[in-house]
């Protein structure tokens, strides 16, 4: 499921915490980076199961209109097609899901959760997208897959009511919510085209936890020693006055272009300077790319980092 830039991410979340805090257990250290990565996997099952919670706020909505003593018209003859979705019937059938939900306590089943899936389906109700679904006569999977599409790619993004539901369910889930949308409306998209339902493991392949694992020990236990490379790399400045998490991104692309030798020069230093702008200041990419770079072409000429493989020896 996770991706390298996600990885890099909590790798470079992990490593500022850790020498922020003055931790000094590599053990314990890779234990809680690796429960951030599988946390992230469980907040996609938690956003996927939405659907199921959306289904049943439905549905309560319309036993509740059959049971008033004077129905409208509307409620004594409900418009079933949201209820009957073909693709939240497609999740209720999927075993592995499902008991992964219940087992792990991924459910919308608390007051504050069902206040908020109601408020929720009330606010979906008046789009257009929706309207126009329950107007629709056609009844086909790939039309149901779309709404909830539309759902995941319209409804929760800035919902700042959401954000702090997630916050107080699991500090881990802070800032994985975009990608996790991202990665259900792609497994949607697969699930309506190819009719293959994605169960994601925490991991896309072995070696992604594996680069995840080395990039978070090497980091931590030569932290101080590409610390001290920074501080000697600078030009009037100060290294007190650094921005800690400027330092933390250095120390972390220089330790991945020592460890790796398999990962191109460019593809680490752009990976660094992309997270240098959501996770630091505004002048952050052009500093982290400036002595990233420098420290990087400094130990290629010396031999400290070597680069195998067509390709990767260009500066």
């Amino acid at each position: 499921m996770l991706n390298r830039r996600l990885i890099r991410i909590k790798v470079f979340k992990s490593l500022f915490s850790a020498v922020s805090s003055g931790a000094d257990s590599a053990i314990n250290i890779e234990k809680s980076f690796l429960t951030s990565c599988d946390k992230t996997k469980d907040l996609y099952f938690f956003m996927m199961n939405v659907a199921v919670a959306l289904k049943r706020a439905a549905d309560a909505k319309i036993e509740a209109g059959l049971k008033k003593y004077h129905p409208t018209p509307e409620e004594k003859n409900p418009n079933m097609k949201f209820s009957e979705n073909l693709f939240v019937e497609r999740i209720l059938n999927e075993e592995k899901f499902i008991s992964y939900v219940e087992r792990e306590g991924l459910l919308w089943n608390n007051d504050e959760l069902i206040l908020y899936v109601k408020r929720l389906y009330a606010k979906i109700s008046e789009k257009d997208y929706f309207k126009s679904y329950m107007a629709s006569p056609e009844r086909s999977f790939k039309e149901d897959c779309n709404l909830f599409i539309n759902i995941f790619t319209e409804e929760f993004e800035d919902d700042e009511t959401l954000e702090q539901i997630l916050e107080d369910m699991s500090l881990f889930w802070m800032d994985d919510l975009g990608f996790v949308l991202m990665t259900i409306v792609s497994n949607i998209e697969f699930l309506r085209d190819r009719d293959r339902f994605v169960i994601p493991k925490t991991f896309l392949k072995d070696d992604d936890r594996e680069f995840a694992v080395e990039l978070m020990n090497y980091s931590f236990m030569n932290y101080h020693k590409y610390y001290d490379k920074v501080a000697e790399n600078l030009s009037n400045w100060d290294s007190d006055r650094l921005v800690n998490t400027d330092i933390a991104l250095i120390v972390l692309g220089v330790a991945e272009a020592v460890r790796f030798s398999n990962i191109p020069v460019k593809v680490t230093i752009n990976e660094y300077v992309e997270i240098s702008k959501f996770y630091s200041t505004v002048n952050s990419k052009v500093f982290v790319n400036g002595l990233l770079d420098k420290l990087i072409q400094g130990m290629l000429a010396s031999g400290e980092i070597v680069k195998t493989g067509r390709g990767l020896i260009e500066s």
